[in-house]
Protein backbone atom coordinates (compact mmCIF):
# COMPACT_ATOMS: atom_id res chain seq x y z
CA UNK A 1 0.00 0.00 0.00
CA UNK A 2 2.90 2.30 0.89
CA UNK A 3 4.85 1.89 -1.98
CA UNK A 4 1.59 2.14 -4.44
CA UNK A 5 0.64 6.06 -2.29
CA UNK A 6 4.50 6.48 -3.21
CA UNK A 7 3.75 5.98 -7.29
CA UNK A 8 0.89 7.86 -6.79
CA UNK A 9 2.15 10.94 -5.32
CA UNK A 10 5.12 10.88 -7.77
CA UNK A 11 2.62 10.39 -10.66
CA UNK A 12 1.00 13.43 -9.48
CA UNK A 13 4.08 15.47 -9.59
CA UNK A 14 5.33 14.98 -12.52
CA UNK A 15 2.14 15.84 -14.31
CA UNK A 16 1.83 18.85 -12.67
CA UNK A 17 5.19 19.49 -13.82
CA UNK A 18 4.06 18.90 -17.25
CA UNK A 19 1.10 20.89 -17.50
CA UNK A 20 2.65 23.75 -15.47
CA UNK A 21 5.83 24.48 -16.49
CA UNK A 22 8.25 26.01 -13.65
CA UNK A 23 11.76 26.04 -12.89
CA UNK A 24 12.90 23.35 -10.76
CA UNK A 25 14.50 25.89 -8.01
CA UNK A 26 14.44 28.45 -7.10
CA UNK A 27 16.97 30.65 -9.52
CA UNK A 28 16.60 28.12 -11.87
CA UNK A 29 16.73 30.49 -15.05
CA UNK A 30 16.46 27.60 -17.55
CA UNK A 31 13.27 29.35 -18.66
CA UNK A 32 15.46 32.73 -19.05
CA UNK A 33 17.61 31.28 -21.43
CA UNK A 34 14.76 29.51 -23.61
CA UNK A 35 13.19 32.80 -24.29
CA UNK A 36 16.21 34.62 -24.97
CA UNK A 37 17.65 32.28 -27.60
CA UNK A 38 14.53 31.33 -29.11
CA UNK A 39 14.00 35.75 -29.58
CA UNK A 40 17.61 35.96 -31.52
CA UNK A 41 16.20 32.52 -33.74
CA UNK A 42 12.89 34.31 -34.75
CA UNK A 43 14.89 37.95 -34.90
CA UNK A 44 14.31 40.38 -32.43
CA UNK A 45 18.04 41.21 -32.01
CA UNK A 46 21.00 39.70 -33.39
CA UNK A 47 21.82 39.43 -29.84
CA UNK A 48 21.84 40.52 -25.95
CA UNK A 49 23.58 40.37 -22.87
CA UNK A 50 21.23 39.96 -19.96
CA UNK A 51 22.24 40.56 -16.38
CA UNK A 52 19.89 39.98 -12.96
CA UNK A 53 20.56 41.45 -9.70
CA UNK A 54 18.51 40.43 -6.90
CA UNK A 55 19.62 41.09 -3.36
CA UNK A 56 23.17 43.06 -4.08
CA UNK A 57 23.95 40.01 -5.90
CA UNK A 58 24.53 39.08 -9.75
CA UNK A 59 22.64 35.75 -10.22
CA UNK A 60 22.73 35.47 -13.63
CA UNK A 61 24.79 37.18 -16.54
CA UNK A 62 24.74 35.73 -19.48
CA UNK A 63 24.92 36.88 -23.56
CA UNK A 64 22.85 35.44 -26.53
CA UNK A 65 23.40 35.45 -30.41
CA UNK A 66 26.05 37.25 -32.18
CA UNK A 67 26.93 41.15 -33.21
CA UNK A 68 24.75 41.14 -36.34
CA UNK A 69 22.78 38.48 -37.98
CA UNK A 70 25.37 37.44 -40.13
CA UNK A 71 26.99 34.24 -40.03
CA UNK A 72 30.10 34.91 -39.55
CA UNK A 73 29.64 37.51 -36.93
CA UNK A 74 31.48 37.39 -33.68
CA UNK A 75 29.30 36.03 -30.89
CA UNK A 76 27.77 38.29 -28.41
CA UNK A 77 29.46 37.94 -25.23
CA UNK A 78 28.88 40.12 -21.57
CA UNK A 79 31.32 42.34 -22.89
CA UNK A 80 30.20 43.44 -26.21
CA UNK A 81 29.50 47.30 -26.19
CA UNK A 82 26.22 48.32 -26.76
CA UNK A 83 25.46 51.82 -28.01
CA UNK A 84 22.89 52.69 -24.91
CA UNK A 85 20.50 55.30 -26.69
CA UNK A 86 18.88 56.76 -24.19
CA UNK A 87 19.79 55.02 -21.04
CA UNK A 88 22.52 57.31 -21.40
CA UNK A 89 19.38 60.03 -19.75
CA UNK A 90 19.20 57.79 -16.68
CA UNK A 91 22.97 56.97 -16.64
CA UNK A 92 24.58 59.94 -17.59
CA UNK A 93 22.97 62.83 -16.81
CA UNK A 94 20.39 61.99 -14.07
CA UNK A 95 23.43 60.46 -12.12
CA UNK A 96 25.32 63.93 -12.19
CA UNK A 97 21.96 66.42 -11.71
CA UNK A 98 20.83 63.94 -8.56
CA UNK A 99 24.65 64.81 -7.33
CA UNK A 100 24.34 68.37 -8.05
CA UNK A 101 20.98 69.13 -6.63
CA UNK A 102 22.04 67.03 -3.55
CA UNK A 103 25.15 69.07 -3.31
CA UNK A 104 23.13 72.31 -3.79
CA UNK A 105 25.11 73.07 -6.87
CA UNK A 106 21.70 72.81 -9.17
CA UNK A 107 17.85 73.73 -8.36
CA UNK A 108 15.61 71.69 -9.50
CA UNK A 109 12.88 74.61 -9.14
CA UNK A 110 15.02 77.28 -10.83
CA UNK A 111 13.82 78.48 -14.04
CA UNK A 112 16.07 77.19 -16.95
CA UNK A 113 16.64 80.70 -18.21
CA UNK A 114 19.05 81.05 -14.81
CA UNK A 115 21.43 78.77 -16.54
CA UNK A 116 20.81 79.40 -19.72
CA UNK A 117 19.61 83.02 -20.68
CA UNK A 118 18.55 82.47 -23.92
CA UNK A 119 16.27 80.26 -22.92
CA UNK A 120 13.68 82.68 -21.78
CA UNK A 121 11.99 83.59 -24.59
CA UNK A 122 8.80 82.32 -26.75
CA UNK A 123 6.79 81.38 -23.22
CA UNK A 124 9.56 79.63 -21.85
CA UNK A 125 10.26 81.85 -18.92
CA UNK A 126 8.70 79.72 -16.50
CA UNK A 127 9.85 76.01 -17.14
CA UNK A 128 12.45 74.57 -14.49
CA UNK A 129 15.09 71.62 -14.19
CA UNK A 130 12.22 69.89 -12.65
CA UNK A 131 10.52 69.76 -15.70
CA UNK A 132 12.91 68.76 -18.02
CA UNK A 133 13.54 66.07 -15.39
CA UNK A 134 9.96 64.92 -15.42
CA UNK A 135 9.38 65.30 -19.07
CA UNK A 136 6.45 68.00 -18.64
CA UNK A 137 8.25 71.44 -20.09
CA UNK A 138 6.32 71.14 -23.20
CA UNK A 139 9.21 71.08 -25.39
CA UNK A 140 8.45 68.94 -28.53
CA UNK A 141 9.71 65.45 -27.86
CA UNK A 142 12.32 65.16 -31.14
CA UNK A 143 13.78 67.45 -33.68
CA UNK A 144 16.37 66.45 -36.76
CA UNK A 145 18.43 69.22 -36.39
CA UNK A 146 21.04 67.82 -38.66
CA UNK A 147 18.52 68.80 -41.31
CA UNK A 148 18.68 72.38 -40.11
CA UNK A 149 21.97 73.14 -37.91
CA UNK A 150 25.92 72.41 -38.54
CA UNK A 151 27.32 72.85 -34.74
CA UNK A 152 26.31 72.10 -31.27
CA UNK A 153 25.75 75.92 -30.84
CA UNK A 154 23.37 76.11 -33.42
CA UNK A 155 21.28 73.07 -31.99
CA UNK A 156 21.31 74.89 -28.25
CA UNK A 157 20.07 77.93 -30.29
CA UNK A 158 17.49 76.29 -31.92
CA UNK A 159 15.95 74.99 -28.77
CA UNK A 160 16.28 77.73 -26.64
CA UNK A 161 14.20 79.64 -29.98
CA UNK A 162 11.79 77.07 -30.13
CA UNK A 163 7.86 77.71 -28.90
CA UNK A 164 6.45 75.50 -26.40
CA UNK A 165 3.49 72.52 -27.22
CA UNK A 166 2.16 73.35 -24.20
CA UNK A 167 2.19 75.37 -21.12
CA UNK A 168 5.39 73.87 -18.39
CA UNK A 169 3.76 71.21 -15.75
CA UNK A 170 0.42 70.36 -17.69
CA UNK A 171 0.90 67.54 -20.02
CA UNK A 172 4.01 65.01 -19.63
CA UNK A 173 5.98 64.41 -23.40
CA UNK A 174 8.91 62.32 -23.41
CA UNK A 175 11.74 64.95 -24.94
CA UNK A 176 14.93 64.21 -25.81
CA UNK A 177 15.26 68.11 -26.37
CA UNK A 178 15.28 68.76 -22.60
CA UNK A 179 17.46 66.18 -21.70
CA UNK A 180 19.69 67.99 -24.47
CA UNK A 181 19.44 71.08 -22.92
CA UNK A 182 19.71 69.79 -19.57
CA UNK A 183 23.52 68.12 -20.76
CA UNK A 184 24.17 71.70 -21.87
CA UNK A 185 23.55 73.03 -18.15
CA UNK A 186 25.07 70.76 -16.14
CA UNK A 187 28.34 71.62 -18.49
CA UNK A 188 27.44 74.90 -17.92
CA UNK A 189 27.26 74.69 -13.60
CA UNK A 190 30.26 72.70 -13.28
CA UNK A 191 32.48 73.84 -15.71
CA UNK A 192 33.61 70.95 -17.50
CA UNK A 193 32.33 67.80 -19.99
CA UNK A 194 29.61 66.21 -19.76
CA UNK A 195 31.71 63.24 -20.46
CA UNK A 196 34.34 64.29 -17.87
CA UNK A 197 31.54 64.45 -15.41
CA UNK A 198 30.32 61.00 -15.75
CA UNK A 199 34.12 59.81 -15.91
CA UNK A 200 34.97 61.15 -12.51
CA UNK A 201 31.89 60.89 -11.05
CA UNK A 202 31.04 57.30 -11.89
CA UNK A 203 33.06 56.07 -14.03
CA UNK A 204 35.93 55.03 -12.92
CA UNK A 205 35.03 55.28 -9.06
CA UNK A 206 32.71 52.18 -10.12
CA UNK A 207 35.15 50.56 -12.61
CA UNK A 208 33.14 51.19 -16.19
CA UNK A 209 36.18 50.46 -17.64
CA UNK A 210 34.12 49.67 -20.89
CA UNK A 211 31.73 52.29 -20.67
CA UNK A 212 32.46 55.83 -22.49
CA UNK A 213 31.08 58.27 -25.29
CA UNK A 214 33.57 57.83 -28.68
CA UNK A 215 34.70 54.62 -28.16
CA UNK A 216 37.90 54.32 -30.04
CA UNK A 217 39.06 52.50 -33.18
CA UNK A 218 40.56 49.85 -30.43
CA UNK A 219 37.08 48.79 -29.73
CA UNK A 220 35.25 48.38 -32.98
CA UNK A 221 35.75 44.94 -32.78
CA UNK A 222 33.75 44.96 -29.65
CA UNK A 223 30.61 46.76 -31.08
CA UNK A 224 27.53 45.88 -31.89
CA UNK A 225 26.47 47.38 -34.59
CA UNK A 226 23.42 49.79 -35.09
CA UNK A 227 21.04 50.46 -37.26
CA UNK A 228 22.49 51.13 -41.19
CA UNK A 229 21.83 54.58 -41.81
CA UNK A 230 21.73 55.76 -45.66
CA UNK A 231 19.97 59.43 -44.73
CA UNK A 232 22.95 61.39 -43.63
CA UNK A 233 25.98 60.29 -41.98
CA UNK A 234 26.24 56.86 -43.53
CA UNK A 235 30.11 57.59 -45.30
CA UNK A 236 31.31 58.27 -41.27
CA UNK A 237 32.74 54.73 -39.97
CA UNK A 238 30.61 52.58 -37.57
CA UNK A 239 30.42 52.77 -34.44
CA UNK A 240 28.78 57.01 -34.52
CA UNK A 241 26.56 56.94 -32.45
CA UNK A 242 23.20 55.62 -33.29
CA UNK A 243 21.46 59.19 -32.61
CA UNK A 244 21.61 61.61 -34.84
CA UNK A 245 21.08 64.66 -32.91
CA UNK A 246 23.83 63.03 -30.06
CA UNK A 247 26.22 62.64 -33.50
CA UNK A 248 25.81 66.38 -34.47
CA UNK A 249 26.64 67.21 -30.69
CA UNK A 250 29.95 65.57 -31.21
CA UNK A 251 28.74 61.79 -30.03
CA UNK A 252 28.33 63.41 -26.67
CA UNK A 253 24.44 64.61 -25.26
CA UNK A 254 22.60 64.35 -22.47
CA UNK A 255 19.70 62.36 -24.06
CA UNK A 256 22.48 59.56 -26.25
CA UNK A 257 25.32 59.04 -27.15
CA UNK A 258 26.88 56.46 -24.20
CA UNK A 259 28.24 52.92 -25.05
CA UNK A 260 28.63 50.46 -22.31
CA UNK A 261 28.28 46.74 -21.63
CA UNK A 262 25.97 44.75 -18.89
CA UNK A 263 29.10 44.06 -16.55
CA UNK A 264 30.24 47.86 -16.49
CA UNK A 265 26.38 48.68 -15.76
CA UNK A 266 25.60 46.05 -12.73
CA UNK A 267 27.70 48.31 -10.15
CA UNK A 268 25.72 51.44 -11.14
CA UNK A 269 22.62 49.50 -11.08
CA UNK A 270 23.49 48.15 -7.67
CA UNK A 271 24.74 51.59 -6.15
CA UNK A 272 21.13 52.79 -7.08
CA UNK A 273 19.80 49.87 -5.36
CA UNK A 274 22.12 50.18 -2.40
CA UNK A 275 20.89 53.83 -1.87
CA UNK A 276 23.39 55.56 -3.04
CA UNK A 277 26.38 53.81 -1.62
CA UNK A 278 28.82 51.41 -3.33
CA UNK A 279 31.69 48.74 -1.76
CA UNK A 280 31.48 51.67 0.97
CA UNK A 281 31.48 54.24 -1.26
CA UNK A 282 28.93 56.96 -1.00
CA UNK A 283 27.55 58.15 -4.34
CA UNK A 284 24.53 60.32 -2.87
CA UNK A 285 23.10 59.95 0.09
CA UNK A 286 19.67 57.59 0.51
CA UNK A 287 17.14 60.19 0.88
CA UNK A 288 18.39 61.96 -2.91
CA UNK A 289 17.93 58.44 -4.46
CA UNK A 290 14.49 57.86 -3.02
CA UNK A 291 13.44 61.60 -4.22
CA UNK A 292 14.78 60.73 -8.19
CA UNK A 293 13.68 57.28 -8.03
CA UNK A 294 10.09 57.74 -6.29
CA UNK A 295 6.77 58.00 -7.56
CA UNK A 296 5.01 61.54 -6.64
CA UNK A 297 0.99 60.53 -7.11
CA UNK A 298 0.10 59.40 -10.36
CA UNK A 299 2.76 60.57 -12.70
CA UNK A 300 4.25 58.37 -15.09
CA UNK A 301 7.36 59.57 -14.66
CA UNK A 302 10.22 60.07 -11.75
CA UNK A 303 13.02 62.57 -11.77
CA UNK A 304 14.69 61.44 -14.98
CA UNK A 305 13.56 57.68 -14.72
CA UNK A 306 10.63 56.16 -16.06
CA UNK A 307 7.67 54.30 -13.48
CA UNK A 308 6.30 50.73 -14.21
CA UNK A 309 2.46 51.94 -15.45
CA UNK A 310 -0.33 51.83 -12.95
CA UNK A 311 -2.28 50.65 -15.52
CA UNK A 312 -2.44 48.63 -18.95
CA UNK A 313 0.94 47.29 -20.14
CA UNK A 314 4.47 47.65 -19.05
CA UNK A 315 8.03 46.66 -20.53
CA UNK A 316 9.01 45.78 -17.50
CA UNK A 317 6.10 43.20 -17.59
CA UNK A 318 2.93 42.79 -14.89
CA UNK A 319 5.13 40.81 -12.48
CA UNK A 320 6.92 43.47 -11.78
CA UNK A 321 5.47 45.87 -8.67
CA UNK A 322 4.35 49.39 -9.76
CA UNK A 323 7.16 50.85 -7.22
CA UNK A 324 9.12 50.32 -9.89
CA UNK A 325 11.44 52.80 -11.58
CA UNK A 326 13.71 52.09 -14.87
CA UNK A 327 14.36 53.25 -18.61
CA UNK A 328 14.48 52.08 -22.45
CA UNK A 329 16.71 52.72 -25.17
CA UNK A 330 15.73 52.88 -28.22
CA UNK A 331 18.37 50.77 -29.59
CA UNK A 332 17.13 47.81 -27.75
CA UNK A 333 18.81 48.46 -24.19
CA UNK A 334 16.84 48.65 -20.88
CA UNK A 335 17.28 48.82 -16.79
CA UNK A 336 14.38 47.88 -14.71
CA UNK A 337 14.54 47.91 -10.59
CA UNK A 338 11.74 46.44 -8.37
CA UNK A 339 12.74 48.13 -5.06
CA UNK A 340 10.14 45.47 -3.32
CA UNK A 341 11.39 42.61 -4.54
CA UNK A 342 15.10 43.99 -4.69
CA UNK A 343 15.66 42.75 -8.52
CA UNK A 344 17.25 44.70 -11.33
CA UNK A 345 17.31 43.48 -15.06
CA UNK A 346 19.50 45.11 -17.06
CA UNK A 347 19.56 43.90 -21.00
CA UNK A 348 21.18 45.27 -24.10
CA UNK A 349 20.79 44.42 -27.40
CA UNK A 350 21.23 46.06 -30.88
CA UNK A 351 17.29 45.37 -31.87
CA UNK A 352 17.72 48.21 -34.72
CA UNK A 353 20.51 46.64 -36.63
CA UNK A 354 19.88 46.74 -39.52
CA UNK A 355 16.86 48.00 -39.27
CA UNK A 356 15.13 50.12 -36.61
CA UNK A 357 11.62 49.03 -38.43
CA UNK A 358 11.84 45.65 -36.07
CA UNK A 359 9.41 46.41 -33.55
CA UNK A 360 9.78 42.60 -31.84
CA UNK A 361 11.46 43.82 -28.44
CA UNK A 362 7.75 45.05 -28.00
CA UNK A 363 7.11 41.47 -26.99
CA UNK A 364 9.46 40.23 -25.77
CA UNK A 365 10.76 42.42 -22.65
CA UNK A 366 7.48 42.40 -20.56
CA UNK A 367 8.49 38.16 -21.35
CA UNK A 368 11.91 39.13 -20.24
CA UNK A 369 10.89 40.21 -16.81
CA UNK A 370 8.08 38.58 -15.91
CA UNK A 371 10.08 35.13 -16.58
CA UNK A 372 12.76 36.67 -14.55
CA UNK A 373 10.41 36.83 -11.89
CA UNK A 374 9.37 33.36 -12.44
CA UNK A 375 12.81 32.01 -12.51
CA UNK A 376 13.26 33.33 -8.85
CA UNK A 377 10.28 32.35 -7.65
CA UNK A 378 9.24 36.02 -6.21
CA UNK A 379 5.36 36.19 -6.98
Amino acid sequence: MGICRSLFIALLTVAAAISIPRPATAGDFGPLETIAEAAVRDGVFPGTSIAVIHHGKTVFHRAFGRQSFSADSPAADTTTIYDLASLTKAVVTTGIVMQLVERDSLNLDAPVSRYMPAFASRGKQQVTIRNLMLHNSGLRAHTLFHKTCRTPEEVFRAIAADTLLSPPGIKTLYSDLGFITLGRIVETVTGRTLEANFRQRFALPLGMRRTMFNPPASLFSSIAPTEQDTSWHSSLRRPLVHDQNAALLGGVAGHAGLFSTTGDLIPYVRMLMQKGLYEGKPYARPETVRMFTSRNGKDSRTLGWDLRSLEGASSAGSAFSTSSWGHLGFTGTSIWVDPEKDLAVIMLSNRVHPTSENIKIRKFRPLLHDTVVRCLELK
